[in-house]
């Protein structure tokens, strides 16, 4: 590859201590660049945030459905090509689910799911398409 891994985030809003934590160690070897999020549920907030990561206005975004419609609509190289989920743990699942369902690579914060149903249902979505799907733990 002649560029840098294109990562968008969902959560890791203004306060969010984890989010810092997750975008520090994506980019600790060079090879990711942050491009695009959906940094809070709060638009204002996720804006704020995004304009002190120095991130491009159009590449932020209101909702995480949002940010899939847009960024799939972008051809391959310009799109990002993974999604970093750090939102609270019980949104993590569906979020992951519906990316992964529009094709795009997950990192998800640990817990991957609640219950053992959305744990088989995210294993077969990951099987289905043919996707990266990272779960990272810390201590």
């Amino acid at each position: 590859m002649d560029r840098k891994l294109q990562m968008g985030m969902v959560g890791g809003g203004p306060d969010a201590f984890i989010g810092d934590v997750h975008r520090k160690a994506a980019q600790l070897d060079g090879g990711v660049a942050l491009v695009a999020g959906c940094f809070s549920r709060s638009a204002e907030k996720s804006k704020s945030m995004a304009k002190e990561l120095y991130l491009d206005e159009s590449r932020c975004y209101g909702t995480y459905q949002q940010m899939i419609e847009a960024e799939s609509a972008m051809p391959e190289g310009k799109r990002i090509d993974f999604v970093s989920i750090v939102t609270p743990n019980v949104s993590h699942a569906e979020i992951a689910l519906a990316f992964l369902t529009a094709g795009f690579n997950v990192v998800c914060d640990k817990p991957m799911t609640f219950n053992l149903d959305q744990a088989i249902e995210l294993q077969a979505a990951v099987k289905k398409s043919g996707k990266v799907f990272a779960l990272t733990h810390n201590y």
